[in-house]
């Protein structure tokens, strides 16, 4: 009897390390796809920054407007550029990283507004693509966003779940943070002209 309980400890032991390395492998599978939407959600904002000199420079060229819109443009994109993260971020980086972009793109918009006053400006070919281009970031940002929360999701998921619950704290994997909408944007913006 003594054998039999020895055997079948070690074999619950040996199912219990299985199933521990299982869900590692798992868990960093899931955190490498949370890392992997990261590295998108920046992406597309990099290419939001990498824009916003040759819309200044049209800008710019095409139209004397109040300087003060045109310097918190390139306030707001060198301030983007100050928040370095490496990997996913943690909850508290995530809010500085979108305090960052948040300003940037409220000065995008103070710029388009001051736009709409310089008709002559709207109808260049190079201002009317570079507006394309905005848009079609300012999706791709969303949709990255988006992605990025869904994987996020995912790994938060199945590192809850029972066993894995268990396992996940002494190994290392912490919740994820996700994108959140802003304060008072379920209130539908003020158009005045």
């Amino acid at each position: 009897m003594g054998k039999t309980i020895g055997c079948g400890a070690a074999v619950l032991i040996l199912l219990v390390g299985l199933f521990g390395v299982m869900t590692y492998n798992r868990l960093v599978t899931l955190q490498e796809g949370v890392d992997a939407a990261w590295s998108q959600v920046e992406n597309t904002y990099q290419r939001r920054a990498d824009l916003i000199p040759n819309l200044v420079s049209t800008v710019k060229g095409a139209a004397d407007f109040e300087r003060g819109t045109l310097n918190d443009v390139v306030e707001a994109r060198s301030r983007v550029g100050q928040v370095q993260l490496t990997g996913a971020p943690s909850a508290e980086q995530l809010q500085q990283f979108q305090q960052a972009q948040d300003g940037l793109s409220s000065a995008l918009s103070r710029l388009l507004v001051v736009v709409e006053r310089y008709p002559e400006l709207k109808a260049t070919q190079a201002f009317r693509d570079l507006q394309v281009q905005l848009e079609g970031t300012e999706n791709r940002i969303t949709v990255e966003r988006r992605r990025f929360n869904e994987a996020a999701r995912g790994f938060n998921t199945a590192r809850r779940k029972f066993p894995a619950a268990l396992f996940a704290g002494m190994m290392g994997f912490s919740a994820k943070p996700y994108f959140e909408s802003k304060p008072g944007s379920d209130e539908p913006p003020k158009v005045e002209f």
